[in-house]
């Protein structure tokens, strides 16, 4: 009897649809994306928020993308639209270094780092992980995860 209720939970997980966009799965991941991805998050990224650009934002993000703050708290693309349309950046300058790039032949990849931001003569750094797919020949964030916000000497 215990077969048969695994036998269906597996068929009823099996059956189950889910509205999310999956990764290209017949994407072809070459040198170029490194590169691709590396300019998206250490430059396109960055210059969204430092500018308020809504439209570079809205092409980096997917439309299924959430984020994850320091606090806990869950946004959405239309959330975090919004919120970089109504706070502007007031530091002096901001680098992402890149300590994790995985690329998967799935067409799916982890950016994971450190933001180094400094303004005045105090320096904040904070982790960030973030996951993109492509999709349509295009890098999407569909997740980013930001923690350990500090300030360093």
């Amino acid at each position: 009897m215990n077969r048969y209720f695994i036998i269906i939970a597996i068929f009823t997980l099996l059956s189950c649809k889910t509205e999310t966009q999956a990764p290209d799965s017949t994407a072809v991941i070459s040198e170029q994306d490194q590169v691709l991805l590396r300019h998206l998050k250490e430059v396109d990224w960055p210059k969204a928020y430092r500018e308020q650009d809504t439209v570079l934002l809205d092409s980096i993000l997917g439309d299924d993308f959430q984020m994850i703050d320091a606090d806990g708290n869950w946004s959405n693309k239309a959330q975090e639209l919004a919120w970089i349309k109504e706070h502007g950046s007031s530091h002096d300058s901001f680098f992402f270094e890149i300590k994790r790039l995985d690329l998967l032949p799935n067409g799916t990849a982890m950016i994971c780092g450190t933001g180094h931001i400094f303004k005045d003569s105090t320096k904040t750094i904070y982790q960030s992980s973030n996951v993109v797919v492509k999709r349509n020949g295009q890098w999407k964030a569909i997740a980013s995860h930001v923690s350990g916000i500090k300030q360093v000497e």
